[in-house]
């Protein structure tokens, strides 16, 4: 594997993205080379991303290999290292929540990262993560700015539905597993409450009033 020197690593900003909107972005090539990933106005080249594992792969032996996919509600995507560099995914087991700051690279069709840094984290700091990258959107063109979802309502009605056998669900499992902003599903639970189609039994939590 390639190691990134440090005064390129410097130069690069570690952007912080949701897995969902690195997947739409473009990735440019020169001569069949990755380059970067064309987001709107942005050239990413390195992010920070905070997501749950969800599979680990590793392979031991002459070619060491590792493979971890990760999943913040938006989308999936997979680290992969090489070597001695695998031992960091070692110790990360599915389930656990991760941060990561690595270098985006193309294979094939395919995105992926070359870690740096992988962390454990306390599952809440993907909240913290969703509300601080939906704040930063407030500032960008609106070409930049994620669409809105159509179908929002029914989207929330059906998780909270889903989850009344299970005597209700909190809102903020809603915010983290919608793709959509914060406010914009704030904005729909607000009118669902008010039309009277789902209740508070206690602050966050919700159930459907059916």
């Amino acid at each position: 594997m390639v190691e990134v020197g440090t005064e390129q690593r410097k130069r690069n900003v570690a952007y912080k993205l949701r897995i969902g909107d690195i997947m739409k972005g473009v990735p440019m090539m020169d001569e069949g080379k990755f380059i970067f990933l064309e987001l709107g106005s942005r050239k990413v080249v390195r992010i920070n991303i905070l997501a749950n594992c969800v599979d680990k792969f590793i392979q031991e032996g002459e070619k060491q290999f590792a493979s971890l996919t990760i999943d913040d509600a938006s989308g999936q995507l997979k680290l992969k290292a090489f070597g001695e560099d695998i031992e960091p995914l070692k110790n990360i087991m599915q389930g656990d929540t991760i941060q990561v700051i690595g270098n985006v690279r193309e294979w094939n069709g395919e995105i992926y990262v070359i870690p740096e840094v992988v962390k454990k984290v306390d599952v809440r700091w993907l909240l913290v993560r969703k509300l601080e990258i939906q704040n930063a959107r407030k500032d960008m063109p609106a070409d930049e700015q994620a669409t809105g979802n159509s179908s929002l309502k029914d989207s929330i009605m059906e998780k909270i539905k889903t989850a009344e056998a299970e005597g209700g669900i909190d809102a903020d499992t809603i915010i983290m597993d919608t793709e959509a902003s914060p406010d914009a599903i704030n904005a729909e639970i607000k009118k669902l409450l008010e039309e009277g189609l789902i209740y508070e039994p206690r602050p966050g939590r919700l159930r459907y009033l059916g």
